[in-house]
């Protein structure tokens, strides 16, 4: 029998999609719901039988809209995008859970794989697991940025959503039931159709703060305990003589949001400290809930069950006297530990919890007399025969406060290096008068910076008036000092430097670290990482040399002794994709992976490499796993970190199994990666001659088209919705460095979010398609052959074109013409979509030949599937927005803005953003 996996996503597909359309018939009238489906059919049509006279009807009905009408199509198709995501993380839980059940063998990815792959191996033992999980470290690190499109309001509707349809997986209904939850899902989709979907006003930073805090309560603050749990249970499993291991934390979520101050003017010290409060409260918030649970859980009785002597003085030093639970230790000293949390909210925050202690107590002084006190409880009940109670919720309430702290999350703060720069200068000119910093070069740079590093005498005075900018990044520096003091050193551990050219640099912030305490030179102490971050091609080709220069300091090294000779590197995968095009970003990156793993094993400093990946392809992004695993050997060593940006943090947390499940992959990846033997035959010269070659032919293609080609900047910001995405209210940051529309300005983010939105998706692919034609040319007798070897034995290869198959898919070159129609010279228009037309079909052309397939997307039928069924609900706001667009541009040369105009194209954006899910 063929069974049809996919049925149940299509019957929630169009179970959602027609409560979505009763919803509109109820509220907007029928004629809305017969117009829309009328659009729906085309669209189908058109995208499944490639129905020319579907695509000109389906233009015509919406080009003919009127500004209710377009509002009420964009409305529809967008809240469509997000149910159908909403269904297809379902299935993904449908499809695990079914795996599971069926005791199927574990998938390549999970976390049961990965162990497998470990012990089976023979990679290690289990004792010696455990131990690498005591020197390992995987972060995600929530970011924001100008293209988080979601509102929190709009999150909220869509959890109920997903929680209503897991409800009816996995529950066996009566007809009174199924009635029930079907009502369930009409309210909760019409209540999705009344949210609005847009914010009235900017998004503040503390918006952004409190979007990303919505994630740890919805998923990380449960899930990961859990993910823990997991872990320790399958190795004690594989080997029982080794207990239940208590893994160390080395699985933790940081976060940027509130101590991102490059070219965003509105993270000041004040939002630093009001973001590290809030998070504070999160985390305290939760521990109260979790431990006022857990006293109504343990009633045990003392003539019941006996307790340790450690528990029973817990319980004596408890405030709760009552009578009634007199002769209940395990109760009273929950009570106890309750207080003494509520206490140190009050003493952290200010404010007391929304639910009271039974009496006044000490605070505690750090987490870890918090997780003291649990450990207590633990230990009393595993002696007195009660084991099988510190299983639940105790053991992942005291994983949460290993994990968590007090802090929630360790926060990074990072800074462009010419701010830096400027602010060491002001502050030696102050002291020495006569210095001329920025006119030294990099050698007397790094003399005087060296000099001052020491002395444990500070630059500043308090008798001299500094720039604003100067006394705002002091500011920042003293608030990190004195977060450490109250909510512990975990809050904030990583100082990232951007733009980082050179040793100096570094130096820079070590001094400004030093100004708030958090240098100590005669103490050798450093209390945060300093991290360089290096972003464009020339930053990464020069990477090792400046790590080399650094190391080459013996100041610099002893620092390096208070983190275990562990040296924390930011590449950058944005800035090198918009300088350098995807193909040389890609190879940038991996050779400058390889050159820093030499340059840190020939210094004996343990590298730990920062990702900051974005949603994108153009963006580094792509699935996680595959990308840990196509590192050079050597680049992962058990630590790795890399950044969660934008609407993909919502589609990989937003649900809490589907966030466990990233966890997870995060973690396998990482295992499996820094386990596997070293290459014994490293990779063929002949594939990084080939590699290079393709490289340097991409880079003249992208740069030949992108920084060399006249009016290509006229094209960008006329074709795409650049100019729309600058003014929306969807993030903090504006969306360039500088007043101008240069695209050396423009930031990254937006920069591959206006391409993905007019569907080009051209940082993902642009220039490839060249690079083989030329590389074919060159050789050929054995090019491509050799190509299709590179895919077949080099992970690093075949990653690349797993990601350009993926864009490529998502391009649509018929719709993105319809945006080059709004370029007004017809001359440039025809000129530069020409070229992108003819690159586009060298690019498929090309991966379809070394690849083998017949068709994109043939090696990932799930993801071929995916967009075969979203697609046709997706094209309709490309064509809507598109014609709201010319609208909008024609109203501002004329009469002026049309409010309506632009609130439906800021819908589209959001619509879009969503159909395609990791665009930004």
């Amino acid at each position: 029998m063929n069974h049809d996996k996919d049925a149940p996503l299509r019957d929630d597909i169009r179970l959602l999609g027609r409560l979505l359309g009763d919803t509109v018939r109820d509220q907007q009238g029928a004629a809305a719901f017969e117009l829309i489906e009328r659009i729906r059919q085309n669209s189908v049509r058109f995208r499944r039988d490639d129905d020319i006279a579907a695509r000109r009807e389906l233009e015509a009905i919406l080009d003919a809209l009127s500004r209710e009408q377009t509002i009420q199509v964009v409305r529809a198709f967008s809240y469509f995008s997000h149910l159908a995501n909403i269904a297809e993380d379902q299935h993904h839980i449908r499809r695990s859970r079914a795996h599971l059940i069926a005791g199927s063998a574990p998938r390549e990815g999970s976390l049961a794989h990965a162990l497998q792959h470990a012990l089976e191996g023979g990679a290690t033992d289990t004792a010696a697991l455990a131990e690498f999980f005591d020197n390992a470290l995987v972060s995600p690190v929530l970011t924001a940025h100008p293209t988080e499109v979601q509102r929190k309001s709009i999150l909220n509707c869509e959890t109920v959503i997903a929680r209503l349809l897991d409800e009816r997986d996995r529950m066996q209904l009566t007809p009174e039931e199924a009635a029930a939850s079907q009502e369930a899902l009409k309210r909760a989709v019409l209540t999705l159709w009344q949210t609005r979907m847009l914010r009235n006003a900017k998004l503040s930073v503390i918006d952004e703060v409190n979007n990303g805090l919505s994630y740890f309560e919805t998923t990380f603050l449960r899930e990961l305990p859990r993910l823990y749990a997991s872990l320790e249970d399958r190795l004690a499993a594989a080997d029982p003589a080794l207990g239940t291991p208590e893994l160390a934390a080395f699985l933790q979520v940081g976060s940027w949001i509130g101590g991102d101050r490059d070219g965003n003017p509105f993270v000041t010290a004040e939002v630093l400290e009001r973001a590290l409060a809030m998070q504070c409260a999160v985390a305290l918030g939760y521990y109260l809930d979790e431990l006022h649970i857990l006293g109504s859980q343990l009633s045990l009785g003392i003539g019941l069950v006996s307790a340790s002597d450690a528990l029973l003085a817990l319980a004596d030093a408890s405030p709760d006297r009552s009578p009634h639970r007199s002769d209940e230790p395990y109760r009273r000293a929950i009570s106890g530990i309750y207080a003494r949390l509520a206490a140190s909210y009050r003493a952290l925050l200010g404010q007391a919890p929304a639910r009271h202690a039974v009496a006044e107590a000490a605070p505690y002084p750090s987490a870890a007399a918090l997780a003291e006190d649990l450990d207590t409880l633990h230990r009393s009940l595993a002696a007195n025969g009660s084991a099988a109670l510190t299983r639940g919720r105790l053991r992942h309430l005291r994983r949460a406060v290993r994990v968590f702290g007090f802090h929630l999350a360790p926060l990074d703060l990072r800074q462009n290096s010419d701010v830096h720069e400027r602010v060491v200068a002001e502050l030696l000119e102050v002291a020495r008068p006569g210095t001329a910093y920025a006119d030294l070069d990099e050698e007397a740079r790094c003399a005087l910076l060296l000099e001052e590093l020491a002395t444990a005498r500070p630059l500043a005075s308090p008798h001299v008036r500094y720039a604003d900018e100067t006394v705002g990044e002091l500011a920042i520096f003293r608030a990190a000092r004195q977060a450490h003091l109250r909510f512990g050193t975990g809050a904030i551990r990583n100082c990232i430097i951007s733009k980082t050219d050179d040793v100096s640099d570094l130096l820079e912030l070590a001094v400004l670290l030093k100004e708030a305490g958090l240098l100590r030179p005669l103490e050798n102490a450093l209390d945060v990482n300093i991290v360089p971050l290096f972003e464009t091609i020339g930053d990464l080709e020069n990477a090792a040399g400046v790590m080399e220069r650094i190391f080459s300091i013996p100041a610099y090294r002893d620092l390096l002794a208070s983190h275990a000779h562990t040296q924390e590197v930011m590449l950058g995968y944005s800035d090198s994709n918009k300088d350098g095009g995807f193909l040389t970003s890609g190879w940038a990156l991996y050779k400058a992976e390889g050159e820093l793993v030499d340059t840190f094993a020939r210094h004996g400093v343990r590298l730990r490499l920062f990702h900051g990946r974005g949603g994108s392809v153009g963006r580094g992004g792509g699935p996680s796993y595959q990308a840990i695993l196509a590192q050079p050997d050597g680049a992962v060593q058990g630590q790795i970190r890399l950044t969660e940006q934008g609407e993909v943090i919502g589609a990989k947390y937003g649900n809490p199994e589907v966030g466990r499940r990233n966890l997870e992959v995060l973690v396998a990846a990482t295992l499996e990666t820094s386990l596997r033997p070293a290459s014994a035959s490293p990779t063929p010269p002949t594939f990084l001659e080939a590699m290079q070659a393709l490289s340097d032919a991409a880079f003249a293609a992208y740069r030949g088209l992108v920084y060399e080609t006249e009016g290509f900047e006229r094209y960008f910001w006329e074709s795409t919705v650049i100019s729309e995405i600058a003014a929306l209210n969807i993030g903090s940051r504006p969306a360039s460095r500088k007043k101008s529309t240069a695209i050396e300005d423009l930031r990254a983010i937006p920069w591959v979010f206006s391409w993905s939105q007019c569907r080009v998706m051209l940082p993902g692919w642009y220039g490839f398609g060249s690079a083989v034609r030329d590389f074919l040319a060159a050789r050929p007798a054995d090019g491509l052959a050799l190509l299709q070897r590179m895919n077949a034995e080099w992970p690093f290869f075949a990653t690349l074109l797993s990601n350009m198959d993926m864009v490529l898919s998502k391009t649509d070159l018929a719709i993105a013409s319809r945006y080059a129609e709004l370029v007004k010279d017809a001359t440039l228009r025809e000129a530069i979509f020409g070229r992108i037309r003819a690159e586009h079909q060298a690019t498929v052309d090309a991966v379809l030949q070394i690849t083998g397939q017949t068709e994109l997307l043939d090696a990932n039928p799930l993801l071929k599937r995916s967009i075969r069924n979203r697609f046709p609900y997706l094209d309709p706001l490309n064509h809507v927005q598109v014609e709201l667009l010319r609208r909008h541009r024609e109203a501002a040369e004329a009469e002026g803005i049309d409010e309506r105009i632009r609130l439906g194209i800021h819908i589209s954006i959001n619509g879009i953003a969503a159909g395609l899910r990791n665009s930004g």
